[in-house]
């Protein structure tokens, strides 16, 4: 390790909603050689004196004291940030708490770049490509088309309230919805009602139930299933009034985000041969699609995703892949920015050489 620190060093950032990890890296093969992490990293919602914390935790924990006079670039990639002007506030944000962040820990690299988290996730595919579509599909969803490097296109991204669709808070909501609907009489049987009620801890006795003393989907044993084609016989009208009068406060007393932690829970119902959440995980993933497609993919055009619901177990992966088969493209999976920013930081160290004339 003391031989690996004594060369050219570059740290990536991915900087996200929940956290911020940094990675060392050689300069010249890209080998990691350590790695940190530290609280969020949105550059819009995280304010600058708090961002330069996480910044200078998760680059400490990376880089060894005794080799950060080694560290030659660092670029970082930024969830809120983005290089669409120069004076872009998050940009700015992220500009501002690295650079901190570097001077608190006595790193002097003449080659500091920032871009949005997308871009950085991007270029974490094998080989760093520099164009293509980008789709995010975890708490958020959006899809970007990825020109040199940069952001050329965004579709989507629009938040909980006016958008993200097929996103893990849209399936949460979903969930939430499918379950009042079934309680309310609109909707059909789905043990998402009792799946939910039990995720928003609600009384045991007012979740639906198939036998007496068996709540859904789950019995005593934890192996019981409900396959019931009608509403479970022991769930009055009485019984479904009080879920919802339990359900709805439980719901309203969180931010409205929260919702996307209730979207594994579809992932299970459906694996249970569940029509309805079969039916919202379909619906998602044309979502998603229809959002790539406005970003008029070309054929065999690459495509980089990212974010749980894409990932190799994501519930969403063999939706959208067959979808997508039409196209013919080629789609990768990245579990964050951190290789890509890595990658940048090679690739802005070498730029900086080739300028100068040092390589």
């Amino acid at each position: 390790m003391n031989n690996d620190l004594n060369q050219d060093l570059v740290v990536g950032l991915d900087a996200g909603g929940t956290r911020t990890r940094a990675l060392m890296a050689a300069a010249g093969d890209g080998r990691a050689l350590g790695e940190g992490v530290a609280g969020p990293g949105n550059a819009l919602t995280v304010p600058v004196p708090r961002l330069t914390d996480h910044l200078a935790e998760a680059i400490a924990q990376a880089v060894p004291e005794r080799a950060r006079r080694r560290v030659v670039a660092v670029a970082g990639g930024f969830a809120g940030a983005a290089e669409t002007s120069p004076d872009e506030p998050g940009r700015l944000n992220a500009l501002s708490a690295l650079g901190a962040a570097l001077r608190r820990l006595g790193i002097t690299a003449d080659v500091v770049g920032v871009s949005s988290d997308i871009e950085a996730a991007f270029a974490s595919a094998p080989g760093a490509p520099a164009d293509g579509l980008a789709l995010v599909a975890g708490t958020g969803a959006v899809a970007i088309r990825i020109s040199h490097r940069r952001c050329a296109a965004t579709v989507d991204g629009d938040g909980w309230l006016l958008g993200d669709d097929g996103s893990g808070f849209w399936i949460g909501r979903s969930a939430v919805r499918a379950a009042l609907r079934m309680a309310d009489g609109r909707g059909g049987p789905t043990m998402l009602a009792a799946l939910v009620g039990r995720a928003l801890d609600l009384p045991a006795d007012v979740l639906p139930y198939a036998v007496e003393g068996e709540a859904l989907p789950y019995g005593a044993d934890g192996d019981a299933r409900w396959s019931a084609p009608v509403t479970p016989p022991l769930w009055s009208r009485p019984r479904r009034e009080a879920y919802r009068m339990w359900l709805l406060p439980a719901v309203m007393a969180e931010p409205p985000i929260r919702l996307a932690r209730l979207a594994p829970l579809v992932a299970e119902a459906a694996r249970d041969k569940d029509a309805v959440a079969a039916a919202i995980l379909e619906e998602a993933a044309d979502h998603l699609v229809d959002t790539i497609h406005a970003l008029e993919p070309r054929p065999g055009e690459r495509i980089v995703s990212t974010g749980g619901l894409l990932g190799p177990d994501g519930p969403l992966t063999a939706l959208l892949t067959s979808r997508l088969g039409t196209l013919g493209p080629t789609l990768d999976w990245v579990e964050d920015g951190c290789r890509g920013a890595v990658a940048l930081a090679r690739l802005g160290y070498a730029h900086a050489a080739h300028r100068t004339g040092t390589t």
